[in-house]
C-alpha cells in the first residue's frame, strides 16, 4: 500500500502486522511508547490490534509505504524462540533495515517481479526486525481480565449495539471503572474502539463486493452516512472510493 496524504488518522488499529517506510514528510503518532516522530527513510510498524494515530507534521502531506501480514503468517515463518511476544516498536531509524524494506517494496512493484527475490528479503526483513527490534516490558503488557472481556465483546459483535452499562456489567465493574480503565489500558475510549472496529468490518464487506449501504447496515451502522464520516476518518477515503480503488 502506497499513501501520500495530510489526513489526519484518529486512534485506530489493524488486525494485521506492518512494516514500511516513510518515503516524504513527516508525521507524529501515539503509540505504544508514547509520541513518536517518523521522516522520510525511517521504517514504519505497528502490531496486530495497537491502538494509533497518526498526524502530519506541519499540517504538511507525508508519504509511505506499508505492507500488512496476517499475524499467523509471521508465527509460522519465525521460531517462537525468536518471535517471543514479537512486539515492535512503531519507528525505526536503522539504515540497514530501511534499505532491506525499500529493497522489498521495488522487488515487489517490479513488472515481473522474482518470486524468489521477494521471499527472501522478505524474510530478510522480518530477521533484522526479531533479531535487533523487539519491544520488552511495558509495551508488550495485556489488558486485563477486566478490560479484555470488553474488547473481546466489541470484537466479536461490534454490529450488535450495546450500552456502557451493558459492556460494564459485563466487566464486571461500573461504568466509571470501564470507561477509565479501557481509556488507560487501550489508549481510547469504548464508544470510539467500537467505531473503528465496525469501520473496519465495513472495509472486509466492501472488498467482499457488498454495497456501501450494505456494508453500513452490516457493520452496525445507521446508514451509509454514518458508515461514510467513520470510514473517511478513520482511511482517509470514502467507501465508494475504497472500494473503486480495490476494483470492486
Amino acid at each position: 500500500m502506497t499513501l501520500f496524504s495530510d489526513h489526519v488518522f484518529p486512534r485506530h488499529s489493524h488486525d494485521h502486522f506492518g512494516i514500511g517506510i516513510m518515503t516524504s514528510g513527516a508525521q507524529r503518532s501515539w503509540s505504544v511508547v508514547g509520541s513518536v516522530e517518523s521522516e522520510a527513510g525511517d521504517v514504519i510498524m505497528c502490531n496486530p490490534g495497537e491502538i494509533h494515530d497518526g498526524v502530519p507534521v506541519a499540517r504538511a502531506a507525508r508519504g509511505w509505504r506499508i505492507l500488512y501480514f496476517d499475524p499467523s503468517f509471521i508465527a509460522g515463518e519465525i521460531s517462537s524462540e525468536e518471535r517471543g511476544e514479537m512486539t515492535v516498536p512503531p519507528v525505526v531509524r536503522d539504515p540497514r533495515l530501511a534499505s532491506a524494506v525499500a529493497q522489498l517494496f521495488r522487488d515487489v512493484e517490479s513488472g515481473i517481479p522474482d518470486s524468489l527475490a521477494v521471499e527472501e528479503r522478505l524474510m530478510s526483513c522480518l530477521m533484522l526486525v526479531s533479531q535487533a527490534h523487539r519491544l520488552t516490558g511495558a509495551a508488550s503488557v495485556r489488558p486485563s481480565p477486566s478490560i479484555a472481556s470488553a474488547i473481546q465483546r466489541l470484537d466479536d459483535t461490534p454490529e450488535v449495539p450495546i450500552t456502557l452499562a451493558e459492556l460494564a456489567r459485563l466487566s464486571g465493574m461500573s461504568r466509571f471503572q470501564l470507561l477509565r480503565g479501557f481509556t488507560k489500558e487501550v489508549g481510547t475510549t469504548p464508544h470510539a474502539y467500537l467505531i473503528q472496529r465496525r469501520a473496519r468490518c465495513a472495509r472486509t464487506y466492501l472488498l467482499a463486493g457488498r454495497s456501501p449501504a450494505e456494508a453500513a447496515l452490516l457493520s452496525g451502522f445507521a446508514d451509509q452516512s454514518h458508515l461514510t464520516r467513520a470510514f473517511k476518518r478513520h482511511f482517509g477515503v470514502t467507501p465508494a472510493r475504497y472500494q473503486a480503488a480495490a476494483g470492486r
